[in-house]
C-alpha cells in the first residue's frame, strides 16, 4: 500500500452492541474499496477481520482487527472491535488510537445495552462520531423508531443526513438529504427518488440545516433572515459541527447487502478528523514536562504499542500507532517504558491476519512489527535522544476470577509461563497466586473471556487447564487469651527426644497479623533452641485447628520450658511447639475469619431495588447510595464467598447495564452456622 501523509489518514473505531453487523459492514467496505474481491461471511468464518480460530468457532469478534483501505486518495484504518462486553479491553485500545468512531445500531433491535456503553466510551474518549443504522433489510427494521431511540437514549444531537428508501424486504437504497438524490448498490448508481418521500426529505433537510447552521454565525444570520444556504455551505457546517461534537450524523444501510456502504466511506473521509485536525496529543519528555506531539514525519519518533499478540509460527507481534516521526524497518528504537533498545526488523501493515511489508510507517498511521524483545501493550517507542512517553492504555479492572488447574504434570510445568504470555497479550486479564489456598487465579471480564483465555493457552502454548470457582482464603484466629504447655518426650533406645515448651497466646486487633515473642529467663529453654520453637509455631499457624486455614491476629509468647542435656534437639522443640500451638488455639476460643470486600455497584435507577434485595441475600451491608444522571452508585461490603460469581448475577439482573468494582477491605468472623458447614466440608475433604 502506498504511503499517505497524516492529513490523508483516518483512524476509525467501529463500535456497537454485539451482533449489530460491524464485521459484515467492514467486509462490504473492503470490497467497495477494491481490497478484496469477494465478501466474506461471519457464519462461514471467511471474513477478513474474524480470522482467529476462537472467533470462527464462536462467530463473534474477540480481538480488535486493523482493516486499512484507500478511498478517494485517503487511507482509512478501520479498527473492527468486539461487541461482546467480555472483550471491552479491545474497545478501549481501539479508541485510544483512533481520531473518530462509527457506532453501528441495528435497525431492527434498536439501541441496546452495548450501544449505550460504547457511546459512553466514545464520549469519554472525546472522539467525533458517526452513527450507521445497519440491517435496514432485516425483518422488523424500523428507521423512524430506531432514530427516536437514538435521539432519546444517546443524544438529541444525532441527526440523519440520509433517509432509507423502504425497509426490510423492500429496502432499495438511500436518499442523500442534502442533495435530494437517491442512490443504491455498489458500485453506486443513482436511482429515482420516490415521489411519496419528497415531503419527508424536505422536512429532514430543514431539521438538518437548523441543527448545523449554528456553527457559523454568518450562515446562521442569513438563514434566519430567510436567505438561501448552498449545498457546499451545508457540507461545511456538517463537518465543523461533527468535529466539534455538536452534531452526530446518522446514516443508514445494510452491510450484508452492501447498500449504503459507499456513502459511509464518503462520510468518513468528509466528516471525521485526520491526525492533523484532531485534538493534539501530549507526551511527557525526559524532564517530566508535557510536549504537544506534531503529526509530522520529520519530528522525533513517538509510537504507542496498543496491542501485543503471539502467533505460534511468527512469534510476538506488536501493533503500534505512530503519533510523530517515522517508524522505519531495519532500525533501532528506544523503549521509553523499559529504558531499553529494541532492534526492529521488517515493519508491516496489517489487514486482518495478512501483512504487507513496508519500508516505514509514518506519523498518523498504524503498523506492525514482530519479535521485539521487551515491548508489550502500553509501551512507547521512540528515540533515546528525545524521549517522549505517551500516557498508558486504560483497561477496566477484572470482575470475575477462576482458579486454574493443569490437566497433567506436563501442563503444570508450562502453565505459569503460558498464563504470563496470555496476560501480556490481553492486559484486561490478570493472574496471581493466592498463597493461602495454593491456587493460581485468573481474573477477567466474564465467563466467556476466561474460557477464551483457556482456549488460547491450549492453542498457542499447548497447555490444557480446567477453570474452577476459586477457594475463599479464610483465616482463623482466637478470641481470648490462652496458655498451653506441651512436653515432647520419646525414648526409643540410644538418644531420645525431649522438648518442653510453655506458651501464652493473646488476640490482636483486626489486621494485627502474627507476632512471636519470647521472655525466657534462667535458660529454661536454651537460646539455640528458640529459633526452632519460632519455626514450629510459624509452621503450625499456617494450618489452623478449625479448617486448616492460616491463623492471624494473634501474639504467641514462649515464656518457659525445660530441656534435656542429651535428648533435646531442634526437632524435638519444633514438634513440642507445634503441638503446644494447636492446644493453645483450641483453648483460645478459635473462630473462622472470612474476607470482606468493598463493592461499588453502578446500576440504572430502575434496578436499584432488585440489586439491594439481592445484596441482602448475600449477607452484604449497604453503606450508602448516591444518584448520578439516572444511575445509582451503591456502596456495600460483602463476604467474598458470596460474590464469587457476582459479575454473572449482575449482568443477568440488569440486562448488562450494571457495572461493579470490588476490592479487599478486611477480615471478619464467619457466622457460626456458616462456619460449621465450612469446617464440616474441610473434615470431609481431609478424610
Amino acid at each position: 500500500m502506498q504511503q499517505f501523509s497524516p492529513d490523508k489518514i483516518r483512524n476509525v473505531a467501529f463500535l456497537s452492541h454485539s451482533g449489530s453487523g460491524k464485521t459484515s459492514l467492514a467486509e462490504s467496505l473492503l470490497f467497495d474499496a477494491g481490497v478484496i474481491t469477494r465478501i466474506g461471511n461471519v457464519a462461514d468464518g471467511t471474513t477478513t477481520s474474524d480470522y482467529d480460530p476462537d472467533e470462527i468457532k464462536h462467530r463473534i469478534s474477540i480481538n480488535l482487527s486493523i482493516l486499512p483501505l484507500a478511498w478517494k486518495n485517503t487511507k482509512i484504518n478501520i479498527i473492527d472491535t468486539p461487541g461482546y462486553p467480555d472483550f471491552v479491553g479491545e474497545v478501549h485500545s481501539a479508541l485510544r488510537v483512533s481520531e473518530g468512531a462509527v457506532i453501528l445500531v441495528c435497525a431492527a433491535s434498536g439501541v441496546e445495552v452495548g450501544t449505550e456503553q460504547v457511546w459512553d466510551y466514545a464520549a469519554k474518549a472525546k472522539v467525533p462520531r458517526l452513527i450507521f443504522m445497519n440491517k435496514m433489510d432485516r425483518e422488523n427494521a424500523n428507521f423512524a423508531g430506531t432514530l427516536e431511540q437514538i435521539q432519546s437514549k444517546l443524544s438529541n444531537r444525532c441527526v440523519p443526513i440520509q433517509l432509507p428508501i423502504g425497509s426490510q424486504k423492500n429496502f432499495k437504497g438511500i436518499i442523500d438529504i442534502i442533495t435530494k438524490k437517491a442512490y443504491a448498490g455498489s458500485p453506486l448508481k443513482e436511482i429515482e427518488m420516490p415521489e411519496t418521500m419528497a415531503a419527508d426529505v424536505d422536512s429532514a433537510r430543514e431539521k438538518l440545516i437548523e441543527a448545523v447552521v449554528e456553527i457559523d454565525d454568518e450562515i446562521m444570520t442569513r438563514y434566519l433572515d430567510g436567505g438561501e444556504i448552498t449545498t457546499e455551505e451545508i457540507y461545511k457546517c456538517i463537518k465543523a459541527s461533527t468535529l466539534q461534537g455538536a452534531l452526530i450524523p446518522v446514516l443508514a444501510g445494510s452491510g450484508l447487502t452492501n447498500n449504503g456502504a459507499v456513502q459511509l466511506l464518503d462520510a468518513i473521509v468528509e466528516y471525521l478528523p485526520t491526525p492533523v485536525t484532531a485534538a493534539p496529543v501530549k507526551a511527557t519528555n525526559a524532564s517530566g514536562a508535557e510536549e504537544e506531539l506534531k503529526p509530522a514525519t520529520d519530528a522525533p519518533l513517538a509510537a504507542l504499542v496498543f496491542k501485543t499478540t503471539t502467533d505460534p509460527h511468527v512469534g510476538k507481534l506488536n501493533y503500534f500507532r505512530v503519533y510523530s516521526g517515522t517508524f522505519s524497518s531495519n532500525s533501532q528504537v528506544w523503549n521509553v517504558n523499559k529504558n531499553a533498545v529494541e532492534r526492529v526488523g521488517q515493519v508491516s501493515m496489517a489487514r486482518g491476519k495478512s501483512q504487507e511489508v513496508v519500508n516505514q510507517v509514518t506519523a498518523g498511521d498504524i503498523g506492525l512489527v514482530v519479535k521485539l524483545a521487551n515491548t508489550v501493550s502500553g509501551d512507547t517507542l521512540g528515540v533515546k535522544e528525545h524521549t517522549l512517553k505517551l500516557s498508558p492504555l486504560f483497561f477496566p479492572a477484572p470482575i470475575l476470577s477462576k482458579a486454574v488447574y493443569p490437566k497433567s504434570k506436563a501442563d503444570l510445568d508450562k502453565m505459569s509461563t503460558g498464563l504470563a504470555r496470555i496476560c501480556e497479550e490481553d492486559p484486561s486479564l490478570k493472574s496471581h497466586r493466592e498463597a493461602d489456598v495454593g491456587e493460581l487465579i485468573l481474573s477477567g471480564m466474564g465467563d466467556t473471556h476466561l474460557e477464551i483465555a483457556a482456549s488460547r493457552l491450549h492453542r498457542k502454548f499447548a497447555v490444557e487447564v480446567n477453570l474452577e470457582i476459586p477457594r475463599v482464603p479464610y483465616k482463623e484466629t482466637i478470641t481470648k487469651p490462652s496458655d498451653a504447655e506441651y512436653k515432647h518426650k520419646k525414648q526409643t533406645g540410644g538418644h531420645g527426644q525431649f522438648g518442653h515448651v510453655l506458651i501464652e497466646m493473646e488476640p490482636l486487633d483486626k489486621g494485627g497479623g502474627f507476632e512471636f515473642a519470647e521472655r525466657i529467663v534462667g535458660g529454661s529453654v536454651p537460646r539455640n533452641y528458640i529459633p526452632a520453637v519460632e519455626k514450629g509455631i510459624k509452621e503450625a499457624r499456617m494450618e489452623g485447628v478449625l479448617a486448616g486455614f492460616p491463623a492471624v491476629d494473634m501474639k504467641v509468647t514462649l515464656y518457659d520450658g525445660s530441656f534435656h542435656p542429651v535428648d533435646s534437639s531442634e526437632m524435638a522443640f519444633k514438634i513440642a511447639s507445634i503441638q503446644a500451638f494447636k492446644k493453645g488455639m483450641q483453648d483460645g476460643g478459635p473462630v473462622l475469619l472470612e474476607p470482606i470486600m468493598n463493592m461499588t455497584v453502578t446500576v440504572p435507577d430502575s434496578f436499584t431495588g432488585d440489586i439491594i434485595g439481592d445484596l441482602n441475600t448475600k449477607r452484604a451491608r449497604v453503606m450508602g447510595m448516591s444518584p448520578s444522571q439516572g444511575m445509582n452508585v451503591i456502596q456495600a461490603q460483602a463476604p467474598q464467598s458470596e460474590i464469587l460469581r457476582y459479575a454473572i448475577d449482575l449482568r443477568s439482573m440488569t440486562q448488562g447495564r450494571g457495572t461493579f468494582t470490588v476490592e479487599f477491605s478486611h477480615y471478619e468472623a464467619v457466622p457460626a452456622i456458616i462456619a460449621q458447614k465450612i469446617i464440616a466440608q474441610h473434615k470431609t475433604e481431609s478424610q
